[in-house]
Order: C-alpha cells, then structure tokens, then sequence
C-alpha cells in the first residue's frame, strides 16, 4: 500500500522544551493508525503541525504526496480533523454548524442537503439538525463535530482522543461509523487514544515520548516485544505457585503468573500438571505494552 501520510525529521521546541524531537513515521492508505503517548509526549503537537495550525521548526510533512506548508490549502481539503476540544458553536443549532462548515468547502445549496443526509443517516443525526450544541449531550456532540470533520469527504479522518469520557454504548457508535468509512470509502484514520482497547484494533501503532519514538510495530508485534504471556490458575494457593519461580499476582478469585511467552507457559503446564487443573492462558495486552513502554498506566482505562 502507498504512503498517504510522511513525516519526514519533524521538531518543534517551546523554549527549551523538545515537544516534537526529529520524528519520522509513515501511515498508510487506509490504514488505522495508532498514535500513543502519555500527555506531553508530542502528540497534539503533531497533529496541529500536520494539520497546519501550528509552524515546525524544521522537518518534511508530506500528505498524499504534497508538502503541507507548500500545499497548505490542498492537503486541508484530504484532512478531517476531531480535535479534543469541540470546535463548534453552542449557540447555533446543529444545522447551521454543519451548514457553515459545508460552506467553507463551497458545499451549498443541493450539495449541502444530500451531504447532510449521508451523515444523518450514518451519525443518526435526525432530530438533533434544530437543537442548538449547548442542549445536547457529550455524546451527541461527539457525532456532530465528526459530521464536521467528515461534510467535505476527506480522504483522512484525524481522530484526537475522541472517545474520552464518552459512555461506552456512544464509543461503540462511533468506532462503527469508523469501521463502516474504512470498509467502503477506503478511508485512512489517524488517531491518538488513551483507551488501549482502541489501539488494539489498530493495524500499526506508534508509542512515543518525549517527542520520540519509544516503541512501534503491529499490536502483535508490540506485544511480542514487549510483554509475555499470562497464566491464570485457579484453585490452588499461593505457596504452590511460588515454587514455580515465576512473578505473580493475586486477582480475584485466582493467581495469575506472568511468562515470557506461550512456550514458557506450556513447559509449565506440561512439568507441573497437578497444578493446572483450572487455567486459562491470555497474551498480554496493549495496557501492559503501553506500561512497560513508557513506565505510566495508560488513563483511557484497562483493556478489556
């Protein structure tokens, strides 16, 4: 598959401070890209360099091929950006945010009407276009501002922590709308989670900090490198386990030992059969990639 994003040595200081330090990373056509990092690492900054709402320092940002300060005003028609922070207007209604966003893009009239439709349909919008913002809930306007992000058809949607704080019956409307885009409009999706369960589903991933990149890879291969596998055994008590020279943990119910890979655990299990009457063996998570990675807990919550 191309390249449909390449940042190419990108830096940017705030004082002596290096919040982006000579990042280069690639992202796919169509692909889910995970871009992970604890606050402060140099995420958002990245995106509002890439998005052009913010000057580098020095670096190459290309966009389906363009340089995005050469080519600012194309490369902003492939984008559709979700930031963390809600860019509309409370005291419109939901129609005319989204009517004067359509505007900017020269959406009008007919155009604008068939748009609007398209993303009623797949927000479920109907019976909120006459509300004004600051009569909708989180969720709701969630779904409006990325009918916002997505009224001009962009080729890229970025996605800024859009799920955070969100209950999880609206995260699940919205990483469905995502899926149904990335299935039948082929669209490239760029995102930065706190919530490691979304990062999993990813098909590359991005750890940075400090500006840099600490660790990347395909979930799998992350999880490979940088966690192993975890036995949970119940019924048997705490001496027992400690004989087999492993650390582990008490969690409810239960003791799970951590292994460093499937192999590990069936020597175990084949050496020690009294021992593993009840067991279930689980790969490690994204939560424990992201932990092992950076040192701190992701804060999205544990991965389920």
């Amino acid at each position: 598959m191309e390249n449909v994003i390449e940042i190419k040595g990108l830096s940017k200081c705030y004082g002596t401070v290096k919040a982006v330090d000579n990042l280069s990373l690639r992202v796919k056509k169509g692909e889910l890209f995970a871009f992970l990092g604890v606050n402060g690492a140099g995420k958002s900054t990245t995106i509002n360099i890439m998005c052009g709402t913010l000057v580098s320092d020095s670096g190459l940002i290309l966009i389906d091929g363009l340089d995005a300060v050469l080519h600012s005003e194309k490369v902003k028609n492939k984008l559709g950006i979700v930031f963390q922070s809600s860019a509309l207007d409370p005291a419109l209604t939901v129609y005319e945010n989204l009517e004067s966003r359509a505007a900017l893009y020269g959406i009008v009239g007919e155009a604008f009407k068939v748009r609007l439709g398209e993303l009623s349909r797949l927000l479920e919008l109907d019976g909120l276009l006459k509300r004004t913002l600051d009569k909708l809930s989180g969720g709701q306007r969630r779904r409006i501002d990325i009918a916002r992000a997505l009224i001009h058809k962009p080729e890229i949607l970025v996605l800024d922590e859009p799920t955070t704080g969100l209950d999880p019956q609206t995260r699940k409307v919205i990483w469905n709308v995502v899926s149904d885009l990335r299935k039948n409009e082929n669209m490239t999706v760029f995102l930065t989670t706190h919530y490691m369960e979304e990062a999993a589903e990813a098909d590359y991933v991005v750890i940075i900090d400090k500006g840099r990149i600490a660790a990347e890879g395909t979930p799998l291969e992350l999880k490979n490198s940088y966690t192993g596998d975890f036995i949970t055994i119940y019924g048997q008590n705490e001496e027992e386990i400690a004989t087999l020279g492993y650390p582990y943990e008490k969690i409810s119910g239960a003791i799970r030992i951590s292994v460093p890979n499937t192999g590990c655990a069936t020597d175990l299990i084949i050496k020690n059969p009294e021992m593993f009457s009840d067991y279930e063996i689980t790969k490690g998570k994204m939560d424990d990639v992201f932990l092992n990675v950076t040192g701190i807990k992701p804060e999205g919550g544990e991965e389920k």
